[in-house]
């Protein structure tokens, strides 16, 4: 707008009762308000479905700008964000199936994406009157705007298809027992008792048994069909765990602790993702809840079990580990002298959750330092007597 506009502008409001000054004012204030709009900042929250995710965008005062609706696709998320004009600060999504593929392709756009923790995210969400896409969307965008969140690691690409290679074989591994207690179940009925035999010999021990009872048999026989082309995809799977360990310098390096095997190795390799992220190796057996969980309220003080809020994979993988330590490694170690003081004190189990998570911090370390593992000074000193 010209000056001779301005001033005609001016002219009619005076006209109408207000003065120059007043008019001046007026339009000072407006262009103030833009300016102010135009630097605000701006959040957003994602509740993400399978098919739609509902978006909510909030300023820094918390006023709800903007609520629209798009498909869960990288693609339609991002016209969506480029269609609304606005510069966001933080877009915050929870933690689900479809996270971290949405993650990714909002960074490889250049949108500020963050993945937070669930469990801050419900109890933001239990604030909501009405459980509703839209309200879980708002919540969402609250907590980008107050910072009261934890922004949880995406693990890189290659680590999820690693992960998902060890939740395949462990499934087929846990229906293939599930088949296994139905059939003993069906052999007693008719007062067979089966025994323990090794899973590779279970089918035909299965039928040598239950052969002087057709009926049996015949119950018996579609699953042990089903036993046997499990095993042979378990096997394939299997295969494929140990090329990717061959494969992987890390997973070798983990494998020289006694107790870690390739299963153990590619599990911490695959839920860790990146050393770096963990300011401190202690750190390590918290993030897979290997320590006790603990409640403190005045005068009560409960130290309970471990909290079991990581991931499930690699702590599983770690307790195995460390009973494999404890019970079948014969070799000598200042880890496995440790771990079976504690068992002498306070009983197998507890030292294994023990072990699990020293084990746990040990990893982590090697993995920084690049560095082997130390047997202990023990180790060393009959390794120099039998040298001399």
């Amino acid at each position: 707008m010209t000056k001779t506009d301005t001033d005609g502008v001016i002219g009619v409001f005076a006209a109408g009762g207000c003065s120059r000054q007043d008019v001046r004012t007026w339009s000072v204030l407006i262009g103030h308000k833009h300016r102010e709009e135009a630097a605000m900042k701006h959040y957003a929250g994602l509740d993400v479905s399978l098919e739609e995710t509902a978006i909510c965008i909030v300023d820094e005062n918390g006023r709800i700008v903007k609520e629209l609706r798009a498909l869960s696709e990288p693609p339609a998320l991002i016209a969506a964000f480029d269609g609304i004009g606005l510069q966001l600060e933080r877009i915050g999504l929870e933690a689900c199936s479809l996270t971290a593929w949405l993650h990714d392709g909002l960074r490889e756009a250049g949108l500020p994406a963050i993945c937070i923790e669930t469990r801050q995210a419900n109890a933001a969400m239990k604030t909501m009157p009405n459980k509703t896409d839209r309200n879980d969307a708002r919540a969402l965008a609250q907590i980008m705007r107050t910072g009261w969140f934890r922004q949880v690691h995406v693990k890189s690409r290659q680590c999820r298809l690693w992960r998902s290679a060890l939740v395949a074989r462990r499934t087929v591994l846990n229906e293939m027992r599930s088949i296994e207690n139905v059939v003993r179940a069906i052999l007693r009925e008719g007062g067979i008792k089966l025994g323990t035999p090794s899973r590779t010999v279970f089918a035909a021990k299965v039928r040598e048994m239950a052969a002087s009872d057709p009926l049996v048999t015949a119950i018996a026989e579609p699953l042990l069909a089903v036993l046997a082309t499990m095993l042979e995809e378990f096997a394939r799977l299997t295969k494929q765990v140990l090329d990717i360990v061959k494969g992987e310098p890390v997973c070798r390096k983990l494998m020289s602790v006694p107790g870690v095997g390739p299963i153990t190795a590619l599990a911490f390799r695959a839920t860790i993702d990146r050393p770096g992220r963990f300011d401190r190796s202690r750190s390590v057996g918290a993030h897979l809840g290997l320590t006790p969980s603990r409640y403190q309220s005045g005068e009560t003080d409960i130290q309970g079990r471990v909290s079991r809020c990581g991931d499930e994979l690699a702590r599983t993988a770690l307790y195995e580990a460390a009973h494999s330590l404890l019970t079948r490694s014969k070799k000598w170690s200042s880890l496995k002298a440790w771990g079976m003081g504690i068992a002498k004190r306070r009983g197998m189990a507890r030292a294994r959750v023990a072990v699990a998570r020293k084990l746990a911090v040990i990893l982590h370390r090697m993995w920084s330092d690049d560095e082997e593992f130390r047997f202990g000074k023990e180790a060393f000193a009959k390794a120099g007597s039998a040298a001399a």
